[in-house]
C-alpha cells in the first residue's frame, strides 16, 4: 500500500496550487480527482476544429501572490493579457484547461478516482476510492465544491459543522459552433447591456484559442437556478441571445451545466481545519480582507496557497 505525506482531493485550481507548493517543498503529495482531467472549472472543450472555454474565461489579479505567478506564467507563454487596461483580464493561450495542465506538470496526479471515505489509521488515514483502491496519508486536504466536501467528511465520520452553510448556485453555458464570423467585438467578449439572464458572451475564435468560430453563452446564476433541470434550456438561451448571434449559421450546439458554479454563501477564512490533519479549501474560502466577497479564480488560488502553508506549519 502506498503512503503519502498529503493527499489532496480535487484537482481544481486550489488543489493544483497547494500540490505545487508541497511538491516544491519536497513533500510526497498525491492529487486525486474524479474527472478525466485536472482543472475543475478551468475547463476547455474541443468543438470540431475549435475550442471553447466553458468554465472560467479569464481572471484578474488583486494580490501580490497571484501577480508573481502571473508574471511567470506570461514569461512561460502560458497566458496573455486579453483585454482591460486599468484592470487587466488574463486568459490562457490554449484554453484555460491548458493552464491547469501546465501547473499540474510533474505532479503525482490520479484522475478518474473518486474518494469514497477515509478511516483513521495510526498517525494518519487509510483512504478508499470508488474503485476499491486504497492508500495511506498523514494529512488530507479536500478542495472539491463544499457540498461534495461535506458529504465526503460525513461519510468519513468527520463533523462538517459550519461548512454546511456554504451553498452554491448553478450556471448554464450554451456552446455554439458557427460557419461564419460573429458580429461580437474584436476581443470576442461582451458582458455589458445584455438581455436579462445573460452574464456574458464569448467568441473563442476572436479570443484567439479556436480555429473555428465557437461561442459560449453564460447565463446568470439566478437564471440558471430558475430554469435548472428544465428540458428546453438550450432553446431558451438561443431565444434570449438571438439578436447577438445568427443561429441560422450554427453547425452544432451543446449545453454545459455547472451544478456548483458560484458560492451563494462563502467562508470568512481562506481554508478550514476540520481536524488537526484534515483541511477543506477552495474558491468559496475567502481571506477576511477579501473585499470582493465572491468566488473567483484568485480566491481559489489564494486558498491553495494558504492551506498549504497551514499544513506545513
Amino acid at each position: 500500500m502506498n503512503h503519502y505525506d498529503i493527499t489532496i482531493i480535487g484537482a481544481g485550481l486550489t488543489g493544483l496550487t497547494a500540490a505545487r507548493k508541497f511538491h516544491s517543498a519536497g513533500k510526497d503529495v498525491l492529487l486525486v480527482d474524479k474527472g478525466r482531467s485536472v482543472g475543475g472549472r478551468l475547463a476547455t472543450r474541443r468543438v470540431a476544429e475549435g475550442k471553447a472555454d466553458h468554465g472560467a474565461q479569464f481572471f484578474t489579479v488583486r494580490t501580490n501572490e497571484l501577480q508573481q505567478e502571473v508574471d511567470q506564467w506570461i514569461k512561460n507563454g502560458w497566458i496573455k493579457h486579453w483585454f482591460g487596461e486599468d484592470y487587466p483580464r488574463y486568459t490562457a493561450i490554449d484554453g484555460m484547461n491548458g493552464l491547469a495542465k501546465h501547473i499540474a506538470n510533474g505532479l503525482n496526479v490520479r484522475t478518474h478516482t473518486k474518494v469514497d471515505h477515509w478511516r483513521e489509521y495510526g498517525e494518519g488515514y487509510t483512504i478508499t476510492a470508488n474503485d476499491s483502491s486504497t492508500w495511506r496519508s498523514k494529512k488530507i486536504i479536500v478542495t472539491t465544491p463544499v457540498p461534495q466536501a461535506v458529504a465526503l467528511l460525513e461519510n468519513s465520520g468527520v463533523e462538517a459543522g459550519a461548512l454546511e452553510r456554504i451553498t452554491f448556485q448553478p450556471t448554464y453555458v450554451g456552446i455554439f459552433h458557427f460557419e461564419k464570423p460573429t458580429n461580437l467585438p474584436p476581443t470576442g467578449h461582451i458582458d455589458k447591456q445584455l438581455p436579462a439572464g445573460v452574464e456574458r458572451i464569448v467568441d473563442h475564435y476572436k479570443k484567439g484559442i479556436s480555429k473555428d468560430v465557437v461561442v459560449s453563452v453564460y447565463m446568470t446564476a439566478e437564471w440558471s437556478t430558475e430554469h435548472y433541470g428544465e428540458n428546453d434550456v438550450l432553446d431558451r438561451i438561443k431565444e434570449i441571445v438571438n439578436g447577438y448571434l445568427t443561429f441560422g449559421d450554427a453547425v452544432s450546439e451543446q449545453l454545459k451545466k455547472w451544478r456548483y458554479a458560484q458560492a451563494a454563501a462563502t467562508h470568512s477564512r481562506s481554508y478550514k481545519a476540520v481536524t488537526g490533519s484534515v483541511f477543506v479549501a477552495g474558491d468559496a474560502f475567502l481571506r477576511p480582507n477579501d473585499a470582493s466577497g465572491r468566488t473567483r479564480f484568485e480566491s481559489a488560488f489564494i486558498s491553495g496557497i494558504d492551506v498549504a502553508k497551514a499544513v506545513m506549519k
